[in-house]
């Protein structure tokens, strides 16, 4: 087979082949916009509970229901003659319906509605715990990709200290036994690495379950900034959103709605419902209608021990009311004192120690390579940067989970 040069064009157009198929094998990264839609159409406790909500909607189509008439059709001695005066056949037939009183019809479906709202809002309320346990995760595996390229980075570093100090070896600079103990620090830099790319894999793992992954992928990659950003919000602010937004404390609210329907429905279950009846008979050769009323007597039953039931629930809902909203304001100033303690230890990372350690490191490593400083003043400044580093990254990590938190207690999106 003859084989024909690639050159000029025909290189240019193998390389894109190349490059597409590369392309199309990885995946782009994925946002956390993007991860968080996936997670609110296909994680299975977010459909399950939607679900739930639909079920209990159609509950109002059966408080709606009216109730049915009854027909009945009965028949006496219809093998008999017509003409047999003593013992004439007979055929009745009798339409009733129970009537009811005390708007029950009305209050049932407003117990309905009420009921669908509060569950409403509990989904909601799910969805919003999802949401933060997705914002968690996608913050915790862009934390764990930094530290993974950090563990990367002073990995390849101190391999070339190394390669140098075996240069400075076998020149007599530097005795075996420096050398041996700069050989031996290879391995916490080795393990560093190897745990972080585990922390990697199991973050990303804990993203894709939420977002109703089945089987984890490892091509799975997510982009997105650690760096803290400014927040335009105030404390009075986040308290005022989460007031009007938050859905544990809508449901609450709702359920005091609740209550107030059951209450008004257990009086009307005490009123007395009659049943109204038509009846035809025919007897032999003779025709005849009549009618029927039944109304129960309610002397002993009149729903009592409902209608107490109830308006102790109506306090209660009342009580649980007022214990949401004490818990919303809590929340929120937690979550505010937690972001502000978290921001400002980033701050100090960001502004000074992570700089710092950066300057104290490649000096140190300079005067070492040229042979002004000793060994444990260098692994020193090593151990320095490489803390300082994952201190400010976690401090970083910290402060964007502090957002999330906050965006989770106010029920709204604080981050720009």
């Amino acid at each position: 087979m003859m084989k024909i040069p690639l050159s000029g064009p025909r290189l240019i157009l193998a390389v894109l082949a190349v490059s597409a198929a590369a392309c199309a094998q990885a995946p782009a990264p994925l946002t956390l916009q993007q991860v968080l839609q996936i997670a609110e159409t296909r994680n299975p406790l977010l459909l399950s509970a939607q679900q739930h909500v639909d079920a209990t909607r159609a509950a109002e189509v059966t408080a709606g229901l009216r109730q049915n008439p009854t027909f009945t059709v009965s028949g006496a001695n219809v093998t008999l003659p017509a003409s047999n005066p003593s013992s004439p056949y007979t055929y009745v037939g009798n339409v009733s319906r129970l009537f009811e009183r005390g708007q029950k019809r009305r209050w049932r479906m407003q117990v309905a509605d009420a009921t669908t709202a509060v569950t409403q809002s509990q989904y909601h309320d799910q969805e919003r715990q999802t949401v933060l346990q997705v914002k968690d995760a996608f913050t915790n595996m862009l934390a764990a990709k930094a530290a993974l390229k950090v563990a990367q980075d002073n990995l390849d570093s101190y391999r070339q200290t190394l390669a140098l100090s075996k240069a400075r070896l076998d020149a007599g600079d530097i005795s075996k036994t420096d050398y041996e103990r700069i050989d031996l620090q290879l391995a916490e830099f080795e393990s560093d690495y190897q745990s972080a790319r585990l922390n990697l894999v199991q973050a990303s793992d804990s993203l894709q379950l939420l977002m109703g992954v089945a089987t984890p992928a490892q091509s799975f990659d997510i982009v997105g900034p650690l760096q803290p950003p400014d927040l335009a919000v105030t404390l009075p602010q986040l308290q005022q959103q989460a007031l009007a937004s938050r859905p544990d404390y809508r449901a609450a609210q709702q359920s005091v709605t609740l209550a107030n329907a059951n209450v008004k429905l257990a009086d009307a279950n005490a009123t007395t419902d009659p049943t109204l009846g038509a009846e035809y008979e025919r007897l032999g050769v003779f025709n005849s209608a009549g009618f029927q009323i039944s109304v129960p007597v309610r002397i002993f039953d009149r729903n009592q021990g409902e209608k107490q039931r109830t308006r102790l629930e109506e306090q209660s809902a009342h009580f649980a009311e007022t214990a949401a909203r004490n818990q919303v304001l809590n929340d929120v100033d937690q979550a505010w004192a937690g972001y502000q303690t978290a921001l400002a230890l980033a701050a100090r990372y960001n502004n000074h120690y992570v700089a710092e350690s950066d300057r104290v490191r490649a000096n140190l490593e300079f005067s070492y390579r040229h042979g002004a400083a000793t060994l444990l003043d260098y692994l020193d400044a090593l151990r320095d940067y490489r803390q300082v580093h994952l201190d400010a990254l976690a401090a970083n990590q910290q402060v964007w989970l502090s957002i999330h938190q906050l965006s989770f207690v106010a029920a709204t999106e604080v981050a720009p």
